[in-house]
């Protein structure tokens, strides 16, 4: 009695089954069906958890997709991280009882609470995947990149679950019938010549000799410091000197009065989301930046949306006076901004967001010319127009954000989305001396295998954090990576080998036992095997 009801044996039995005096006389079959569904459900729960965090680099685009339809700041991806993480740590729970379950050779039976919980994950997970798949298209490249920059210690992870989780696996095979036996053996000798074997196709460019690794990629300032000010205010371009980027990034519109001047948002979500516009403007709409003019876009308050929503959760490492004048920014003209710059000698790359292009090109290059700032500090990106500024301005550096278009047009300087790119391709680039900036990068992994591959420099909003980083995250010999390789999946094979015949010997002497006493025949204990059907 006190084996039955060890405790254990009962809290397990109980926060599986809800069975907390006796094991269920369910059928085993199902059963095994729904240990099945728990297994693959925590499989599923790990790998959309896996996207969520490798995909955090991107949370302020995804953010910012989200208001541009609902018109309402939330942090709608750090929601969806916390239930993911809620929902994955409960999967992994439910399957951790279901081992200990096999271990003490409980009863599989699965309570209709935790059914409908696993249910309701499922259609959790399948929805945001439909909604990126629809929505986010440019989010899954992040995904293959994140294995090429932890991929070799993602293998030994593996290769250690797949240890630990054989010594329940032999111990199915030895209590099955000879066609489970087949069936168990060609699916774990499968699943484990896979993992055994994956570094043979494994590439990432952080398995590099230490002297072969290129120079630390420059920093661009995404609209300044954003993590540390209000975006495009010119406190957040002060905030980005200190952290050593050679560019400033921004986004120009030019108002009634063709003034140049700074802001991201345009269209419907135009002024909504970075300043005070509804409470200055009760009963009006705008979405073009020519229905102000530009006394009335300075004097929208620019900063106390960044103290108020914390778009990335920075706002508590602010000092009290650096919130005093966070809360007081107003939207800067491109002219001030090219001051700043030609006082430290700092480039300035820019999207150009107006839809009368080419009049906003003439009047921005002029403003650009009267500021005196050295012509090759401007990195001229917008593409409309190109021919016009290379007549007007020659010495501006032009940029392109097309591969093809560069070579055609014997540019040398390439800004894309980091997930455009292979490894492959920036290194190749690197090699032609063509100059590669990547944005929007936040994250010391993208980082550090950007910096492998061989980036010229990055558009980051995290421009503080990355300062400090003095090296990759890893670097690794292929040499080096080759031998640890084979020591991890030499070490994992001999202790599965010991793990087989420790279960080999421990199922033979319950069958002799069992075969001995009159109370338990052998064939008892292969019925009640909740592992595997006979």
């Amino acid at each position: 009695m006190c084996q039955d009801n060890g405790c254990l044996r009962v809290c397990s039995r109980g926060l599986y089954s809800c069975y907390w005096r006796k094991s269920s006389d369910n059928s085993r079959k199902c059963s095994c069906c729904w240990f099945s569904v728990v297994t693959v459900v925590s499989l599923l729960s790990l790998c959309w958890m896996y996207i969520c965090l490798v995909t955090f680099n991107d949370r302020e685009e995804v953010n910012s997709e989200a208001f541009s339809i609902l018109k309402r700041w939330v942090n709608w991806f750090m929601v969806v991280i916390i239930i993911s993480a809620v929902l994955t740590i409960y999967c992994v729970l439910l399957l951790v009882f279901a081992l200990i379950q096999i271990a003490l050779r409980e009863q599989l039976d699965l309570h209709m609470l935790h059914k409908i919980f696993l249910f309701l994950g499922v259609i959790f997970i399948t929805l945001l995947v439909i909604g990126i798949s629809l929505k986010w298209q440019t989010e899954w490249p992040t995904v293959p990149l994140s294995l090429q920059a932890m991929a070799p210690f993602l293998q030994f992870g593996a290769v250690g679950a797949l240890t630990l989780l054989s010594s329940f696996v032999f111990q199915g095979f030895h209590m099955a019938n000879k066609g489970s036996k087949f069936l168990i053996a060609l699916v774990f000798l499968t699943v484990s010549a896979a993992i055994f074997l994956c570094p043979l196709v494994i590439r990432s460019p952080c398995l590099i000799e230490l002297k072969e690794l290129p120079k630390k990629p420059k920093l661009i300032g995404h609209r300044g410091a954003p993590m540390l000010a209000p975006e495009n205010t010119m406190m957040s371009f002060h905030r980005s000197i200190k952290c050593g980027v050679t560019a400033f990034e921004t986004d120009v519109q030019l108002s009634k009065d063709r003034i140049p001047f700074l802001m991201h948002d345009n269209k419907s979500e135009f002024l909504l989301r970075t300043t005070d516009v509804k409470s200055n403007f009760h009963n009006r709409s705008f979405e073009k930046s020519t229905e102000l003019n530009f006394e009335e876009l300075q004097s929208l308050n620019a900063g106390k949306w960044f103290i108020e929503t914390d778009p990335f959760q920075s706002v508590s490492q602010l000092s009290e006076q650096d919130k005093k004048t966070a809360e007081n920014q107003t939207i800067p003209s491109l002219l001030e901004l090219l001051h700043l710059a030609k006082q430290y000698n700092i480039s300035v790359i820019f999207d150009l967001k107006s839809p009368d292009q080419e009049n906003d090109t003439k009047e921005t290059v002029e403003t650009i010319k009267k500021s005196g700032i050295d012509p090759s500090l401007v990195l001229w990106l917008p593409p409309s127009q190109r021919e016009y500024v290379n007549r007007a301005a020659p010495d501006f550096i032009q940029v392109y954000n097309n591969e093809s278009e560069m070579s055609e047009k014997g540019g040398s300087y390439l800004n894309v989305k980091y997930s455009k790119l292979s490894m492959d391709e920036i290194s190749e680039l690197q090699r032609k001396n063509v100059t590669v900036n990547l944005w929007v990068v936040n994250e010391r992994w993208l980082f550090s295998l950007l910096w492998c591959a061989g980036a010229s420099s990055v558009t980051t909003n995290s421009c503080h954090l990355l300062k400090d980083v003095k090296q990759p995250d890893w670097t690794m010999s292929p040499s080096t990576y080759r031998m640890i390789w084979i020591m991890v999946d030499v070490a994992s094979f001999i202790l599965m080998i010991v793990l087989y015949i420790f279960q080999r010997k421990k199922s033979c002497s319950c069958c002799i036992r069992g075969g001995q006493g009159n109370t338990r025949p052998a064939q008892y204990t292969r019925e009640m095997s909740p592992f595997l059907p006979s």
